[in-house]
């Protein structure tokens, strides 16, 4: 008799929740690395247009032009300061995949304990069934040969 347990296609949808779990916080993992290399891109070019700026106003240069380089620093920094509320909404994201990721994985384990604890009944039962019917053998022998 093979084992064959009633709520497989219970432990096959957990186990498939839990792998979609992981692929979706590997998702949002890349998309969280992205927003900080964008954020830190956009904090080196103000760097960068903030040193240009320094440099234009030690030499002779016009004043609209100043005034376009410092627009163009505060245009960056309105970036940066975009980008971070986008880093924070995608740190805010993998927190919650990662809670998901671990509430799949509970549920899919709780699940494969039970199907575990059923195939070791299982096999006790089959021992037990397999001893009885060696013990009935070793009986009627037994009883021919007295």
């Amino acid at each position: 008799m093979r084992f064959r347990y009633s709520f497989q296609k219970i432990v096959d949808l957990k186990t498939n929740e839990k792998t979609q779990a992981e692929w979706m916080l590997s998702q949002a993992m890349v998309t969280l690395r992205e927003e900080e290399n964008h954020l830190n891109e956009l904090e080196y070019a103000k760097i960068e247009m903030q040193e240009e700026l320094h440099k234009a106003s030690g030499q002779r240069t016009t004043v609209s032009n100043l005034l376009l380089l410092q627009s163009y620093v505060d245009h960056i920094d309105q970036s940066i300061h975009s980008k971070q509320k986008d880093l924070e909404t995608a740190k805010v994201v993998v927190q919650e995949k990662q809670d998901d990721l671990t509430e799949k994985m509970l549920q899919e384990k709780v699940w494969t304990k039970a199907k575990e604890r059923e195939y070791r009944k299982f096999t006790l039962l089959m021992l037990k069934t397999e001893q009885n019917q060696l013990d009935e053998m070793a009986t009627n022998r037994f009883k021919r040969l007295s």
